[in-house]
């Protein structure tokens, strides 16, 4: 597999690019659009990231606001990571203890 040059993600809707250029968005899309396996990537780092957050005692609206994502992107994908059976164990803080939290 041959690495071509890279492409920074676009800032601008297809449909503003194309209104621009007097194209249609698909050509738009065809011609800038994301490599697949780069996509794939920069979408498995987030998950994981999403997933570490978690286990590190974040809300999901917290890894939500942290990541500049969605918070239903956030509970989908922990949903995944459940299914998938990661382990969501959440980290104890040091010195922290299950029997502390109970009276």
């Amino acid at each position: 597999m041959t690495q071509g040059p890279m492409r920074e993600r676009r800032t601008a809707t297809a449909r503003e690019l194309a209104d621009r250029f007097g194209v249609t968005p698909r050509t738009v899309r065809s011609m800038i659009a994301e490599e697949r396996a780069a996509y794939e990537d920069r979408s498995r780092q987030r998950r994981d990231q999403i997933v570490e957050l978690h286990r590190q005692g974040l809300k999901g609206y917290e890894i939500a606001r942290e990541l500049n994502v969605s918070a239903g992107l956030v509970s989908v994908r922990l949903k995944e990571a459940r299914s998938a059976g990661v382990d969501l164990t959440r980290y104890a803080a040091a010195g922290e203890t299950h029997e502390q939290g109970r009276a």
